[in-house]
């Protein structure tokens, strides 16, 4: 591994607890790292109204940050109209078809629909609002097959909600019928992610090197998770968090402590200060 020029990490189970509370020695590390002008960028599935407060409690507002795992990377958004660095999209054709699906044989499925900083729900279930609850975020009410057939926004995700068994039914079900331009994953055992199948954590850090002009040798990411797992891999140093399944935690280069205990803290003044 080469000096850390550059640090992504992961939010929820990473930076954040199980009380969701910011790790308490990060905001201090962060500064440091200013001083060495290292930026350290945030990742995760959330949309960019879901990462605005943390970055803002971080100061690093000023940094690209990658929503919906890399989807839509982002730049001042404390401004309305803040900065698009790149965005991908999903495939207006194949959301259609995995809406009418979704109708027909999945329908106590809650459905949510991501573009730029919106949320767009058909209606505000019992999912809805749970995840409402976590992200203290609003959605808007919306017929969704209007809104997707209209084409009228850009499709930066879909977030579908249930029981876990049903969930883990209709990602069965859209595996086997290859929707080539989406993908696929469970960021909890409840909540099937869909984006662009060019969409990972591992091609933002690739996207974010290059844009920093650094070699992948020179960058750390810190995750929990097994959507984690390609950025950790190719990564100079790849941190698993103590909390992270055991599969996970073997892919990186080293593990620190959990998400209860200061891990990213730690391992950042251990690693790169």
């Amino acid at each position: 591994m080469g000096e850390i020029k550059l640090i992504l990490s992961d939010i929820d189970g990473t930076i954040l607890n199980d009380e969701n509370v910011i790790d308490t020695g990060l905001k201090t590390a962060i500064k440091k790292l200013r001083q060495k002008d290292v930026p350290f960028v945030l990742a995760s599935a959330r949309s960019p109204e879901g990462m605005k407060q943390i970055a803002s409690d971080l100061d690093v507002l000023d940094n690209p940050i990658a929503c919906y795992n890399g989807a839509l990377v982002v730049k001042d958004l404390q401004n309305k109209n803040y900065t698009t660095i790149l965005s991908h999209e999903l495939n207006v054709t194949e959301v259609e078809q995995m809406l009418t699906i979704l109708d027909q044989k999945f329908p106590k499925v809650s459905i949510n629909l991501y573009s730029g900083s919106d949320w767009y729900v058909n209606n505000l279930d019992k999912w809805v609002q749970i995840e409402a609850d976590i992200t203290k975020m609003n959605p808007t009410v919306k017929n969704l097959d209007n809104l997707i057939s209209t084409h009228t926004v850009p499709i930066h995700k879909l977030l579908l909600i249930g029981e876990a068994a049903q969930i883990q039914q209709t990602l069965n079900y859209f595996k086997q019928l290859n929707f080539s331009n989406s993908s696929f994953y469970l960021s909890k055992p409840n909540y099937l992610e869909i984006t662009n199948s060019n969409v990972s954590k591992e091609k933002a850090l690739r996207e974010l090197a290059k844009t920093y002009q650094l070699d992948l040798e020179n960058t750390m990411t810190l995750g929990d998770n097994f959507n984690d797992v390609p950025m950790l891999k190719i990564a100079g140093l790849g941190v698993a968090m103590q909390n992270a399944p055991v599969e996970v935690q073997k892919c990186a280069n080293v593990v620190t402590e959990t998400n209860n205990q200061n891990g990213v803290s730690k391992a950042i003044e251990k690693y790169a200060l």
